[in-house]
């Protein structure tokens, strides 16, 4: 997966997922979090796959971050994600939601609050 001068992958995409062209997980998204299981990798692990399981050893990274560091679509990680949740070697969360609209009313009281305890 190393690229040539011009950036682009000696190794085109669908092969570095075997020619699975949609991902057994559905569900997973470019923002997506993974995060290694620990488990050792078998034998007979894709290189793709392996590629993402060093990634994420000793941390997680969201399927676009993983897609980034392999230089491979984000199609493409989703597979190989998909191909190694389902062996057990990777876990997947849901994205963190964003935060709901905070209350204006509730941080002028605080910034209050603030100034009151600098000005004891």
């Amino acid at each position: 997966m190393t690229g040539r001068p011009g950036g682009r992958p000696l190794v085109p995409a669908y092969l570095s997922t075997g020619g699975v062209a949609r991902p057994s997980r559905p569900q997973l998204e470019r923002l997506s979090v993974l995060t290694g299981t620990g488990e050792p990798a078998p034998g007979d692990l894709p290189a793709a796959q392996l590629a993402l399981l060093e990634e994420l050893d000793g941390g997680s990274l969201t399927v676009v971050e993983a897609a980034a560091l392999l230089r491979l679509p984000v199609s493409a990680v989703r597979v190989l994600a998909g191909g190694l949740i389902d062996r057990n070697l990777v876990l997947a969360r849901a994205p963190i939601p964003p935060a709901e609209r905070f209350d204006p009313d509730l941080l002028e009281r605080v910034a209050d609050g603030l100034r009151a305890l600098k000005h004891n």
